[in-house]
């Protein structure tokens, strides 16, 4: 065990053994389902788990507050994650569903933190053995823990980019950085080097919604701008974004001067506990309604057409409540995500 947990080792911390290493294990097979979410509370009620589950899901994605820690004691953290790795329903979940995922404050262990948590290399260690990652993944060779992993054959593939909103965040400004330079070379690089049809960008704050007066790549305009503008500057096909956070869920779309093609983001949070009561607010580029609830995030891969794609390759993102319904959803052919000539 300590091969795969180092830090628990190393602290005389115990943790059961696992039934079954849920980390992706066959990246060869096109990923048709993908179900992800935020905002989880250990203690609360997670009646969510066998909703997903009956999705059956090739993947699953944490996009942060994947426990709400808020400590800088490693012991607390592992405590809440060990509280919610034995969860049962999600116990049952990761029996059957490869997991990857990020995280986002409460997680990470401080309220609205960045680079200054001073616990965030421990935090680094525990978020990802909460999620199986093995010992000779490349997410444990440098700090913070963004990743990137890619699925399918050519033409049905999916590269999904985890980025670390937390660790190399500077406090929020006109010129700070969220990701850090090091983290910024990982994705330029890796999003150029991708051949994948769909590139997945998983965020814990969001993207294109800079409306909102919370956290968001919106308070770290150089960071916003220079994603933006890197994905249209250089013709980055495919990019989806999803993203967590805000205790609400949402589908923004962007189409303007700033991108090459329609940029879509689905928010999915919470998990547990959603802003119930949320009072509405300004979002231009809201599709459809705001959706208060709980619930989770669904993307669908069309690749022969046969199902929703009128014969050609289409992606559906979707928002999916309590009871399995979807409650709003956007569907495009996969092609009309790149630059026209």
């Amino acid at each position: 065990m300590c091969r795969y947990l180092p830090f628990f080792c190393a602290f005389g911390f115990g943790l059961a053994p696992l039934t079954e290493a849920k980390f992706p294990e066959d990246f060869s097979q096109p990923l048709k389902t993908i179900v992800f979410g935020s905002c989880n509370k250990h203690a609360l009620p997670q009646p969510l788990w066998s909703v997903m589950a009956d999705e059956q899901p090739d993947l699953y994605l944490w996009l942060g507050d994947n426990i709400y820690g808020d400590s800088a004691d490693p012991a607390v953290l592992k405590a809440k994650y060990d509280a919610q790795f034995a969860q049962p329903e999600y116990a049952a979940f990761r029996e059957r569903t490869p997991i990857l995922g990020t995280w986002d404050d409460h997680d990470y262990g401080e309220n609205n933190g960045g680079s200054s948590f001073p616990a965030k290399a421990e935090s680094a260690t525990l978020a990802l053995d909460f999620m199986e990652v093995p010992a000779g993944d490349p997410r444990r060779a440098h700090e913070g823990i963004f990743g990137d992993y890619t699925f399918g054959p050519e033409g049905k593939r999916v590269a999904i980019f985890l980025i670390d909103d937390r660790y190399f965040a500077d406090k929020p400004g006109a010129g700070a950085s969220l990701l850090g330079e090091a983290q910024w070379q990982w994705l330029e690089s890796a999003l150029l080097a991708s051949d994948a049809q769909v590139n997945l960008i998983a965020s814990g704050i969001q993207i294109l919604n800079t409306a909102q007066p919370y956290e968001k790549w919106g308070n770290f305009p150089q960071d916003r701008q220079r994603l933006l503008g890197f994905i249209r500057k250089h013709g980055i096909p495919g990019v989806v974004l999803i993203s967590g956070d805000r205790h609400i869920h949402e589908i923004a779309v962007k189409r303007d001067h700033e991108t090459a093609y329609p940029l879509i983001e689905l928010t999915s949070s919470g998990l547990t506990h959603t802003w119930r009561d949320f009072p509405g607010e300004a979002n231009p580029l809201r599709w459809g309604d705001v959706y208060r609830e709980l619930g989770f995030g669904l993307i669908e891969l069309d690749w022969d057409g046969s199902r929703f794609g009128d014969g050609q390759p289409a992606i559906k993102l979707a928002i999916v409540n309590a009871e399995g319904e979807v409650v709003n959803a956007i569907t495009l052919p996969i092609n009309t995500l790149k630059a026209v000539n």
